[in-house]
């Protein structure tokens, strides 16, 4: 029998709170199947599992705040022989099973009106649309299949609240800044620095983005972003010393490209979330997971396995104006690579000066596991593939 387990979901995390099945006993689930939602300081957090099976039982109320690591469920793994029940062994009661979860908790709550009946809803979902009077029948669903979880009620019930009505679950911006900065504070206690700055003429990158969108929608056009994403996974795969973690006083690297994108969250906060396997995708899927991580994690909708795996970070901040900025290693990750604004800067090209479009990367890594020869190395070659845009 196999344990669905409180995951860790970054370096800062030491609990989580259990705030939402989207699952049931008895329900039969994938490895990648959202089956839980999970409260940390840093929002709440859609958690995936990462068994084939069937949930057999819950170990956890929702709403208890327990230890990274802590069981929740057991999954009957596929492969697995079944569980055998004695047959002189009297049937057990749902009151008599003592670590399942309330029956209130797991079985779906009266239809709040006629018009939900048959609809796809959690308990919790449906719980907190009977306490606020909501109609289901309004709500659109988000989770899987189209199905009406917590935040989709809670996001309609705060559409019409009064200002004094609590935030949404997991935007709790005290709490995710406490969270940062305990994080921040480990690195650059625990990490030593080092700092690299190099300038790159992105004239003929523009060039190719502007030609590359004549043709295309807007909601279908690329954005500068995506490029340097793009750039910086194709570098990492030269260079693997900046893409991995530094844990047990050794260096681990990563056997994918997980770019980290800060993603700075209304209202103030900040989130890093990995875009999977950038090196690999081409660059109209990469804007498109981009546009739908930045949706997501604004929403509070960002997945387990989007938190707790991104192999190095990519921080921009040009779009507010700032022409380079230094970042801070998230640890475990031993690098972070920095973007600023594009602005025109008098530029010598084939001994004549004239005006090109100039973007300044940085990079802050790890000591401990490169130097700063490799470090500019890494920095020409981002620079390098983003002179050659067709190429990416």
């Amino acid at each position: 029998m196999a344990e669905f387990r409180m995951p860790s979901l970054g370096a800062d995390m030491e609990a989580g709170t259990l705030v939402e099945w989207l699952v049931k006993p008895g329900d039969h689930v994938k490895r990648g199947d959202i089956v839980a939602v999970v409260e940390t300081q840093k929002g709440a957090i859609e958690i995936e599992t990462f068994e084939t099976g069937r949930i057999e039982k819950f170990l956890v109320d929702l709403n208890s705040k327990v230890p990274v690591g802590t069981p929740l469920a057991e999954i009957w793994a596929e492969g697995e022989a079944e569980p055998v029940v004695a047959a002189a062994a009297p049937p057990v009661t749902p009151a008599a099973r003592p670590l399942a979860a309330p029956a209130p908790l797991i079985t779906p709550s009266p239809p709040v009106v006629p018009s939900a009946v048959g609809m796809r809803a959690s308990p919790a979902a449906r719980r907190l649309a009977k306490e606020r009077h909501i109609d289901l029948s309004t709500v659109t669903g988000s989770g899987p299949a189209g199905a009406i979880i917590y935040a989709d009620v809670e996001r309609l019930g705060a559409a019409g609240a009064a200002p004094e009505r609590k935030r949404a679950p997991g935007l709790d911006l005290n709490a995710m800044r406490v969270a940062i900065a305990a994080a921040m504070a480990r690195s650059k206690r625990e990490i030593p620095h080092y700092y690299l700055e190099h300038q790159v003429d992105v004239t003929a990158c523009e060039q190719w983005l502007t030609a590359h969108n004549t043709t295309l929608p807007p909601d279908n056009r690329l954005l500068f972003g995506a490029l340097t994403i793009k750039a910086v996974a194709l570098a990492t795969r030269r260079f693997p010393a900046f893409n991995g973690f530094y844990r047990d006083n050794k260096f681990e690297p990563a056997q994918a490209v997980h770019i980290g994108v800060a993603i700075s969250i209304r209202g103030g906060g900040l989130a890093a979330p990995a875009l999977h396997d950038a090196d690999r995708i081409s660059l109209d899927e990469l804007m498109a997971s981009m546009r739908d991580l930045v949706q997501r994690t604004r929403a509070g909708r960002i997945r387990g396995s989007e938190m707790s795996d991104p192999t190095i970070t990519v921080s921009s901040l040009g779009e507010r104006g700032v022409e380079a900025l230094y970042g801070v290693i998230y640890p475990p990750q031993v690098a972070i690579v920095g973007f600023g604004k594009v602005v025109e800067r008098p530029w010598v090209i084939d001994g004549a000066i004239g005006p090109r479009s100039v973007v300044t990367m940085t990079l802050a890594a790890d000591h401990r596991v490169s130097d700063g020869h490799a470090g500019a190395l890494f920095l020409a070659e981002i620079g390098k593939l983003l002179q050659e845009p067709d190429k990416l």
